[in-house]
């Protein structure tokens, strides 16, 4: 009878075994995550949380998907293929608004707008002011409908000196008198290493060019259905950030070399200090809120420069193109170093 007792316990015992492996399993939610572009050092805090685990410690089996050319993942979110994208930055998704596309910021991991302006040094070019008296300043299509329309209203730059950029640094390189958009964390690198001088950067940001960037961003439907799975994903990747810019951070690159070969050991580590140097993911808001954080005033006073410039409709509700109710909770801030 005790046998028979003993057998019985042990067999329902078993027997719950693979239902709680299989809750544990039903727990960790797929999810996509699309980038604007090839793996780089500026995504590193994502790829951070699927190296070390801090996506799966909230239940979630990430798997980022690189942008690039000819890979549109902001149609993709809209299509319902992904859950999240990383927009460019708050003006996109004010713009958003004023299209009715049903997409909306829940974060943004970029304080500052990483775009520059670069120039010759000793060129005649080393202040902010000297760069609107270059009769070849070259900018890409986007930034000519976007910050270039802000220089012009706000500095007194003009449409008379630009030239085309094709993301090609030749020209810059050639021309001592030109002037160049760039990447904080990218071309000024590559114009160190191929051009063998060290150009002059300025920081748009550092000059008023208040916007956001690298900004997370869903569907309404995921907002309004999944706020639980976006509240994770949120806090999850903040975690990411905090770790890769303050720890380890070999295996998250190993990740992005993995996905984008032709990335660097040199680039990844230039990028990151550039990040670091200029406080582009943890400074302002973010030191007292947390990485991720969004500021309303902000964000209204940027909207105001938009609207001064052209570039979106006063009657546009710019409320709409993002949300707080995500940020601003100090996550990770224990990790800062």
């Amino acid at each position: 009878m005790v046998q028979l007792l003993l057998r019985a316990i042990l067999v329902a015992t078993l027997s719950l075994v693979p239902l709680s492996l299989g809750e544990a399993v039903a727990k960790a939610t797929s999810i996509k995550f699309g980038t604007n572009w090839l793996a780089q050092a500026e995504h590193g805090g994502f790829y951070q949380a699927v190296a070390d685990g801090t996506y799966k410690k909230f239940d979630l089996d990430v798997e980022i998907v690189p942008g690039g050319p000819m890979r549109d993942n902001r149609l993709k979110l809209l299509s319902g293929a992904l859950d999240f994208y990383m927009g460019g930055n708050i003006t996109e998704s004010i713009l958003s608004v004023e299209q009715d596309v049903p997409l909306i910021a829940v974060a943004a991991i970029f304080q500052k707008e990483p775009q520059v302006l670069m120039s010759h040094p000793n060129a005649g070019f080393d202040t902010f002011q000297d760069l609107k008296k270059s009769n070849s300043v070259i900018i890409s299509a986007a930034g000519t409908s976007v910050f270039y329309q802000w220089l012009i209203k706000r500095y007194g730059f003009s449409f008379e000196q630009t030239k085309p950029y094709n993301f090609d640094s030749t020209q810059f390189m050639a021309d001592p008198a030109s002037v160049q958009q760039a990447y904080l964390t990218s071309q000024p690198f590559e114009i160190e290493r191929k051009g063998g001088f060290k150009p002059n950067v300025f920081l748009l940001a550092d000059y008023g060019f208040n916007d956001y960037s690298t900004t997370i961003v869903t569907t309404r439907d995921t907002l309004q259905n999944r706020s639980d799975i976006v509240q994770r994903f949120v806090d999850a990747s903040i975690i990411g950030w905090m770790n890769y810019l303050y720890g380890d951070n070999r295996a998250a690159n190993d990740l992005i070399k993995r996905d984008n070969p032709d990335m660097t050991d040199e680039q990844l580590a230039y990028s990151l200090q550039k990040l670091k140097e200029y406080g582009i993911v943890d400074s302002g808001d973010a030191v007292t809120n947390g990485v991720g954080a969004i500021d309303d005033k902000r964000v209204e006073a940027f909207f105001e420069e938009l609207v001064k410039t052209g570039l979106v409709d006063a009657k546009t509700d710019f409320r709409k193109a993002y949300t707080t109710a995500f940020v601003n909770k100090k996550i990770g801030a224990e990790l800062r170093k």
